[in-house]
């Protein structure tokens, strides 16, 4: 290789800091004191961080040099085994990609899951997208995060994507980590109070944490705080400065309904998360937005949803065009998936089984008070025009009748929450009522909120009912009486079990613990509070029921929001380990535990101690056992419902409680129809049931809202869509395979990378046995231990641990098959962090010159089976083609070679050289035709040379080609989806700016602001749009202007027949 301290020239290949970068720019120095310096702009070349940018002044530079040519390595020096080459030839291979191929998909070989073809959908759609905004809205329990993180995998193959952010739900942060980490080989790093402690102390007080990193995690909830927001804000350009090139390359936002607009009222406004999302989301070049249910109901929130994905294709309150939904949208639900190929269906059937309660005579009589009690108060407060009050009251009213529902004791401590502060002596001292009112709202949106602890929940509550009580007329003397009533029965009851309970008991006896011994069978049973929680485990104690098991494990166990990560993990592995190896049967789970977790691997039960008033509430818990991986053929789902309610006739008037019983059970009906409309049916659903609560209807009427169902519109272009999206999703799974031969992605190709690269690092070899699985469900399967590694591989260890048993180091198998389904071994797929580590290590022998060399990167082997007459030499070499702003369009291994006749070097065309490749056998020539070659080396070596710079060239013409056909098309695509969105703008802004303004009767002041502040925001947004079509075009052009080929010549391979070989 030669090099050159000479000042560079803008594309050279140099090494500065024993690494490889091309040159960007070079810049001479104006300042007379500095001489004649240069600030130089490098761009690396290598696998580990291509496309990393790095700025040095070349003539302090320690060991900075020119790279004038790379060669050919030498038979001279010495020859591999062809086993050993084949290894090297394979990590080179697999370090190539293309950001131009459309059709080839690597990500789900660096992966380690269970694919279902259909999660290859997003992916596919990703890699033909020059922006890539996807909305995946799939059914819940599809593996909406695996879809996710095989788009992640192969946006950072193709070096598409680097800077990476992921905001979710606080309960999900460790588990997006953990997959992945387990399931793609990324290390992602979460953003919270603890982390930003521990960064200060090691980096000092002034460190940003969102810039220490590039791949992050962070809740929602944290992120949206002022100083954590702040901070991030400081990384971005500032308000009215150019978003080009973008600061970051990619956003995942999980439970992307949270960040929409909220829907309450007559117009939806913007929350503290849609203003924070709408700050940061211009500044990344990708987005993923997660959600089943992404539509709240109203239009304006779920177009803003949209166009906080891609406000290229739409824009708020415009009516989002079909096509260009179903560009974005990946939308599946499990009945319309095909069935397997022998018939049976990929997801277990869900049946709801009603579990019917005895109510009492004094049960009833309390529900029957409450409902008194309320209306008397509700119906004084509008008689006397109050409606500050009235609005006050609504919000006991609903807060009280939840918490009957839910247990004797959470309707105790409300109630007497309730009533103390009723009887509190300031209460009477509030002058005015109106800075009440926006505390109470605010206090109640807070409570609506998705990502507050069931600790805040309960505070937050707590305080919203004092402010109400400050809001409330003196109660009458009957309303007293009826105070006094619920309170002797409530304190009564909620020292032993109700009915429910008991039957709740009941149940648990015959199905988890029948004849007082311990099923197999576990069971989740949700509530909607802690109270109702912490008061179900003490009666079940006072039952037996959580004594601890052989392991020494309660066997029930709680789960809820705000638990320390630890434990709450710890409880979730036990939960989902198998129930030999773990006591846990009964999980009892609030709601703020329950979004996004995974809980189906044995479990196949789930209790609804209440039925949540939000039917996308009620789906979420359902979604924890009904998804991806059950392995039960059915779901079973219960909640409880009243002995007598069909017995009531309906000519005469219902008990109170059997009819509400009744109402909400026609929620659970409902569910089906919810999950197939993305959801926008729920907010009316759960409106009108809050109606019925408050006495203000009899019966659920969701007929007006089915007539403007968003999923009329998705279901006719799914229907269209659906035979086509099989075909596509059939020519993926069989395009997969032919990636998978052409790239020898085998499972002892793996195998050899890893066990060669230890070696050359001088580590401790993997050790080979046989796996038995204690509990005869897996027959015995050949496993790898890996041994105590030191230096850097140390970390290569990580996330072997068992996640039941952490104690324990699970072994690694590197087929995909073995491992499908276990949890006691770990795939060590191309990017686990030992593959990652050893695919590295080889790759880099590219680069490796004289003593530092482990490789020699030539071979002579003997070829069988194959009309081969003399020998031939094959050159075998990276084929990288660098785009105007020096990333990565084009990788591929090239080769190129010829014949060694007695007339000299004889070139052969590329099909001829692989077919004598491909009846190449793994014995190599004897010692003597090997001394030949070295002799011989001198006199073809810059024939072999030349025979690759003419395939390169050739190549070149044709790859140009097709960059070309990809610029047209993506700078038509990006004019074409501006251009009708600026039209669908100015159709919209249209109506909005004349009398329809005079419309916004009964809209709350700031639902006005929020319209003004949209229709405004739409005439930006459309005169905008010219200037952005010039900026993207011109960024394609730059992408894709003046493609530079740059080649590595990595390896030669001598071909013999064998009668030449000895």
């Amino acid at each position: 290789m030669g090099y050159t301290s000479a000042i560079p020239e803008p594309g050279q290949l140099v090494e500065v800091r024993r690494r490889r970068y091309v040159v960007v720019d070079i810049v001479q120095s104006t300042l007379p004191s500095s001489g004649k310096q240069h600030l130089v702009t490098l761009s690396s070349v290598e696998d580990d961080a291509l496309g990393e940018e790095l700025q040095v002044i070349w003539e302090v530079e320690p060991g900075a040099t020119a790279i004038e040519k790379t060669p050919l390595p030498a038979p001279t020096a010495g020859f591999d085994t062809p086993q050993r080459l084949d290894t090297f030839l394979n990590a080179v291979r697999w370090g190539a990609a293309s950001s131009a191929d459309i059709e080839a998909i690597q990500a789900p070989f660096r992966s380690g899951i269970d694919l279902e073809d259909y999660q290859l959908d997003p992916v596919a759609r990703a890699i033909r997208m020059p922006r890539v905004n996807l909305l995946i809205a799939d059914d819940v329990g599809l593996g909406k995060t695996i879809e996710a993180g095989l788009v992640i995998q192969e946006l950072i193959i193709r070096h598409r994507a680097r800077k990476i952010l992921i905001l979710c739900p606080a309960p999900l942060q460790v588990q997006w980590r953990e997959q992945m980490r387990d399931k793609f080989g990324l290390e992602f790093r979460i953003i919270d109070s603890k982390t930003v402690s521990e960064l200060r102390r090691e980096r000092g007080p002034y460190v940003n944490p969102w810039s220490h990193f590039p791949r992050l995690i962070a809740s929602t909830e944290y992120f949206k705080r002022e100083r954590p927001f702040r901070l991030f804000t400081e990384t971005l350009p500032r308000e009215g400065e150019s978003v080009y090139p973008r600061s970051y390359d990619l956003l995942i936002v999980d439970e992307a309904h949270n960040m929409a607009p909220s829907g309450r009222g007559k117009y939806a406004t913007d929350s503290i998360r849609t203003r924070a999302l709408r700050r940061i989301a211009p500044h990344f070049e990708h987005k993923l937005f997660l959600s089943a249910t992404p539509h709240n109901g109203y239009r304006e929130s779920f177009t803003a949803l949209l166009e906080l994905l891609d406000n290229q294709r739409f824009a708020r309150g415009v009516e989002a065009d079909d096509r260009q939904l179903r560009t974005v949208m990946v939308r599946r639900l499990k009945s319309e998936l095909e069935k397997r190929w022998d018939g049976s269906p990929r997801f277990s059937r869900r049946k709801v089984e009603p579990i019917e309660v005895q109510y009492t005579d004094e049960e009833r009589e309390i529900h029957r008070a409450l409902h008194e009690y309320t209306q008397e108060r509700l119906k004084r407060l509008r008689t006397n025009g109050d409606q500050q009050a009235h609005y006050a009251m609504e919000f006991v009213t609903k807060l009280l009748k939840k918490r009957l529902f839910s247990s004797p004791k959470a309707f105790l401590l409300t109630l007497q929450k309730h009533m103390d502060t009723l009887a509190h002596p300031d209460r009477k001292e509030t002058v005015s009522r109106r800075p009440q009112m926006g505390i109470l709202r605010k206090r109640l949106e807070e409570i609506e909120e998705e990502d507050l602890d069931d600790e805040t929940l309960s505070d937050t509550t707590a305080e919203a009912l004092e402010i109400a009580a400050s809001m409330l007329t003196d109660i009458s003397q009957r309303e007293r009486e009826l105070l006094d009533v619920m309170h002797r029965w409530a304190e009564q009851a909620a020292t032993r079990p109700d009915s429910k309970a008991q039957e709740l008991i009941r149940w648990l006896h015959a199905t988890i613990k029948p004849g007082d011994s311990w099923s197999r069978e576990r069971v989740i049973i949700f509530t909607e509070f802690l109270d109702t929680q912490l008061w179900l485990y003490n009666l079940l104690e006072r039952e037996g029921f959580t004594e601890r098991g052989p392991d020494g494990q309660r066997r029930v166990l709680r789960l809820y929001g705000g638990m320390e990560t630890e434990e709450r993990e710890q409880i979730k592995a036990a939960f989902q380990a198998n129930p030999d190896d773990a006591s846990v049967r009964i999980l009892l789970a609030t709601d703020t535990a329950s979004e996004g977790i995974n809980l189906q691997n044995y479990c196949s039960r789930l209790i609804h101690y209440e039925i949540p008033w939000n039917p996308n509430r009620l789906e979420q818990r359902n979604g924890r056992i009904d998804r991806h991986g059950q392995r039960a053929p059915e779901v079973l789902i219960h909640h409880f419902v009243s002995s007598t309610y069909k017995q009531a006739s309906s000519a005469t008037r219902r008990d109170q409680l059997d009819d509400d019983l009744e109402f909400l059970g026609t929620v659970v009906e409902k569910l089906k129809q919810i999950r197939e409309d993305l959801g926008s049916l729920a907010p009316v659903i759960a409106t009108q049931v809050e109606e019925k609560m408050l006495g203000y209807r009899r019966t659920l009427d969701t007929t007006k809202a089915e007539q403007n169902l968003p999923s009329k519109r998705v279901k006719a272009f799914e229907k269209k869509q659906r035979d086509e999206l099989n075909k596509r999703i059939k020519q993926l799974e069989e395009q997969l395979g032919k990636e998978r031969d052409k790239l020898k992605l085998y499972p002892e190709n793996i195998q050899a990378v890893v066990e060669t690269a230890l070696e050359l690092a001088k580590q401790p070899p993997l050790r080979k046995r046989i796996l038995e699985d204690p509990h005869g469900v897996y027959p015995p399967i050949e496993v790898f231990d890996v041994p105590e590694l030191s230096g850097s591989w140390a970390r290569c260890t990580e996330g072997l641990e068992h996640p039941l048993m952490r104690d324990q180091r699970r072994p690694i198998v590197f087929d995909h098959a073995l491992a499908r389904g276990r949890d006691d071994v770990v795939l060590a797929h191309l990017n686990h962090r030992l593959v990652t580590m050893s695919l590295r290590l080889l790759r880099a022998e590219v680069w490796s010159q004289g003593d530092q060399r482990s490789l020699y990167r030539v071979t002579a082997r003997i070829v069988r089976h194959h009309a081969l007459r003399t020998p031939v030499v094959v050159a075998h070499a990276r084929l990288l083609i660098l785009g105007g702003d020096n990333q990565r369009l084009h990788e591929e291994l090239i080769v190129a070679g010829g014949a060694l006749t007695g007339d000299g070097f004889k070139s052969m065309d590329a099909d001829q050289l692989q077919d004598v490749l491909d009846a190449a056998g793994d014995n190599p020539v004897s010692a003597r035709v090997q001394a030949s070659i070295r002799g011989l080396w001198d006199s073809h070596r810059d024939a072999l040379a030349e025979a690759l710079g003419r395939h390169m060239n050739k190549r070149m013409r044709s790859l140009k080609d097709t960059l070309r056909k990809r610029e047209e098309q993506e700078k038509r695509d990006i004019t074409t989806v501006l251009r009708e969105l600026q039209t669908n703008i100015r159709k919209e802004i249209e109506p909005r700016t004349g009398p329809a303004q005079l419309m916004l009767e009964g809209f709350s002041d700031a639902e006005r602001e929020q319209y003004k502040r949209d229709v405004q925001a739409l005439q930006e947004r459309a005169d905008a749009i010219d200037g952005e079509i010039e900026e993207e075009v011109k960024r394609i052009q730059q992408r894709f202007a003046n493609p530079q080929p740059r080649l590595f010549p990595v390896a030669v391979t001598y071909l013999f027949p064998p009668h030449l070989a000895y």
